[in-house]
């Protein structure tokens, strides 16, 4: 068997022996598209001490993210600010800023300027495009200063995340609503102190803005419309704290909006008889924790939402059992573009999971908790998703004898379980 293998290996032609490569003849021109598919730090830096070559074009990619950290083993905070003080050139470099409000408010920062000096080496990132400020320590000090936002106007910034336990003030927000040409926005703030919603900033960044995120938006419905009227080249909207009924005058504001992100909230305001006119939504995630009120008005709302065919992502976070007739209803519409579908909840039948796969034929991601007896039976569920690509299931092992999900209800006077959800005999209904 050995010389017939050698025989083989040396029978064969010169083009199938795979060539020896020469870093020297390697083109520089694909070098830099080859680094960027590497996404970890240590990997970038190994490749900076390969070479002359190697470092030169991944020095960019080393300080095009730029985060402040702490190294609590010893004592010490890691910054950047040193090393763009001594080499400026590398200031060119800088694409994405993160600074955290526990590093500027601990005491080694405070006795060793070094606030002033992430402010100085900040102010010389010319080329900067986003900015991110994380306060997540809870403390009546709020590090989040004049003098950052003053530097912050001389910058080019087109993307802004203010995230922090904290109100910022009034001071503060009065000169943060001075930035302009912002083209993504998220601000999360304290839920105590006064509700920052854009008032006063929204008619500035109108002509700009086609992301934002706003973390709690406890207003009146009107403060909350007439705002989102003043920003209609919104594209993707991230949204918490609004009625539900409230979101469908909203959305008929932002023509352009193909992803929205948003809690359901229900509220008991009246719909109009005359139909709302809605963008044509791509991407929708609908979060939820109630479970009284919103058993049979949640999935009618969602189907509302998007009334126009062309979903191609739908992720829901409810603590609501997903009704079959809502998935027949969402086929009717979206069977040819639903693509990635998430569920977090309740946990799914089998029934429905090929439902699912076989309702809408282009899916290509799945992420859902389902029961099932064994994994044939979920090998069998998901068969008819040909186009399937990824499959992420938080599998419940239900025995194959008795596997019902249901509750404990009073009637005629007698405690009796009410199944909901049979896993035992899968039939398809459909």
């Amino acid at each position: 068997m050995a010389s017939q293998e050698v025989e083989r290996n040396a029978s064969l032609p010169d083009a199938a022996v795979a060539p020896s490569v020469n870093l020297s003849q390697l083109s520089l021109d694909i070098l830099p598209h080859i680094l960027r598919q590497l996404d970890q730090r240590v990997d970038w830096h190994t490749c900076a001490l390969v070479s002359r070559t190697f470092n030169r074009f991944t020095t960019p990619l080393l300080y095009s993210v730029l985060d402040s950290d702490v190294i609590a083993s010893k004592h010490t905070i890691a910054h950047a600010c040193h090393t763009i003080l001594a080499r400026p050139e590398l200031a060119s470099y800088v694409r994405f800023v993160t600074e955290t409000g526990t590093v500027h408010r601990s005491y080694l920062a405070r006795s060793t300027g070094l606030t002033q000096l992430a402010l100085r080496s900040l102010s010389l990132c010319h080329n900067i495009i986003s900015v991110t400020w994380v306060d997540d320590v809870p403390s009546t000090d709020a590090p989040l200063s004049s003098q950052f936002l003053s530097v912050l106007k001389t910058l080019p910034i087109r993307d802004l995340t203010v995230r922090t336990h904290i109100d910022i003030g009034d001071r503060v927000w009065e000169q943060m609503i001075q930035l302009t040409d912002i083209r993504r926005l998220s601000i999360w703030c304290a839920m105590e102190g006064r509700p920052r919603f854009l008032q006063g900033w929204s008619e500035r960044l109108g002509s700009s803005l086609i992301y934002l995120e706003l973390g709690s938006c406890n207003l009146p419905p009107t403060l909350i419309i007439t705002t989102i009227s003043h920003l209609p080249l919104l594209q993707s909207l991230r949204i918490k704290g609004v009625p539900s009924g409230t979101m469908f005058e909203i959305l008929t504001l932002l023509p352009q909006l193909h992803s929205l992100d948003t809690e359901y909230y229900h509220s008991t305001c009246r719909r109009r008889s005359v139909p709302y006119i809605l963008p044509t939504l791509r991407n929708l995630t609908v979060r939820t924790s109630s479970l009284d009120t919103v058993q049979q008005t949640l999935w009618r709302w969602i189907l509302e939402i998007v009334p126009h065919p062309g979903l191609d992502s739908l992720t829901l976070n409810t603590e609501s059992i997903i009704p079959r007739m809502f998935i027949l209803d969402l086929a009717a519409v979206h069977r040819k573009s639903l693509k990635y579908f998430s569920v977090t909840g309740p946990h799914m039948s089998l029934m429905d999971l090929e439902c699912v796969c076989y309702k809408f034929p282009e899916l290509e991601s799945v992420m859902c908790p389902v029961a099932s007896p064994d994994i044939d039976s979920i090998f069998s569920a998901v068969s008819r998703a040909r186009n399937l690509r990824s499959l992420k299931l938080d599998v419940s092992w239900a025995s194959a004898q008795y596997a019902f999900q249901g509750r404990w209800v009073f009637e005629d006077g007698q405690q009796k379980f009410q199944v909901v959800s049979d896993f035992t005999t899968p039939k398809r209904m459909w």
